[in-house]
């Protein structure tokens, strides 16, 4: 077969009524990209297929091409490997803190260059929130919510839209989905 099962991550479609794509579109849109086992988790641009390996370099950009052609929206898309999905997940250093998954936040990297940015920001007191960056993501505990969150801001304006942000409960689901068996 030689491919492998990726994840893409849109930023910021479905949130109110701006960047709206309906997930059979997003699912044909990949299809279409010569992407097999196509499936999407929630309505928020979390999507797990199948790509060949010769198709994986710049298929976030090619995704992020198509959708602004096919479906008028133009979004950040982050590509990933299960793989690397699971590197992530498995380095989260702090889930003995986080007592709500779904305030458990993981944001990861589109720019090889964010980890060095973020670094500053590590260092810094958020209490109540908890703030670690690794190699590949950064973890985010926010006992409050996301509303005021001091440390969510900060990571915005050095970012940008160059980081994604899935919940915990997110992260595990998207794993499962990855775990499950070809379906044909």
């Amino acid at each position: 077969m030689g491919g492998q099962r990726c994840i893409a991550l849109l930023r910021g479609i479905n949130v109110g009524r701006a960047k709206r794509v309906a997930m059979a579109d997003l699912r044909q849109l990949i299809g279409e990209l010569g992407c097999t086992e196509v499936r999407t988790l929630l309505n928020s641009g979390n999507v797990v297929f199948d790509a060949p390996r010769k198709a994986q370099a710049g298929l976030a950009a090619r995704i992020q091409d198509a959708m602004v052609v096919k479906l008028g929206v133009a979004a950040r898309v982050t590509v990933l490997g299960s793989e690397e999905l699971d590197r992530i997940a498995a380095a989260n250093p702090l889930l003995p803190v986080a007592t709500d998954p779904a305030r458990m936040l993981v944001f990861v990297f589109s720019d090889a260059g964010a980890p060095a940015l973020l670094a500053p920001l590590a260092d810094t007191d958020w209490a109540p929130e908890v703030l670690s960056v690794g190699q590949h993501a950064a973890y985010l505990w926010l006992p409050a919510g996301v509303a005021e969150s001091r440390a969510m801001a900060a990571m915005g304006k050095l970012l940008g839209d160059g980081l994604t942000s899935r919940n915990w409960n997110t992260v595990c689901k998207l794993q499962a989905l990855c775990a499950q068996p070809a379906r044909g």
